[in-house]
């Protein structure tokens, strides 16, 4: 099991960083989305989940860890509010400078300075 949680967190991380070096606006966006959800799993998974244990401790002889689970709503928040941020800078961006490459430059143009 823990080599296909390892497979799929490494199958997250490589097509977030591919899709992060493309020259187009949205499929960087989509790279930050694949890694975002990379680090929530990551730290999902570094809680050692346990099957059946309940929340509130004193009702059993294990507990399940809420500081994983905490990190995890954290940081699902704060991708969300970066995914929001990115994509409205990229949408200025694209209405701005007409194009929806990162350094605003399209390569199949002919550019003159």
């Amino acid at each position: 099991m823990e080599a296909l949680f390892a497979a799929a967190l490494g199958m997250l991380t490589f097509c977030g960083v591919y899709l992060l070096l493309r020259a187009r606006t949205f499929p960087v966006i989509l790279g930050l989305t694949l890694i975002s959800h990379a680090v929530n799993l990551f730290l999902f998974g570094m809680g050692r989940l346990a099957l059946e244990a309940p929340p509130i401790i004193g009702e059993g002889s294990r507990q399940a860890d809420p500081l994983p689970q905490a990190l995890v709503l954290t940081a699902i928040v704060i991708g969300f509010a970066m995914t929001a941020f990115v994509v409205v800078l990229s949408l200025r961006a694209a209405v701005e400078l007409r194009n929806d490459h990162v350094d605003g430059v399209d390569p199949d143009e002919d550019w003159r300075p």
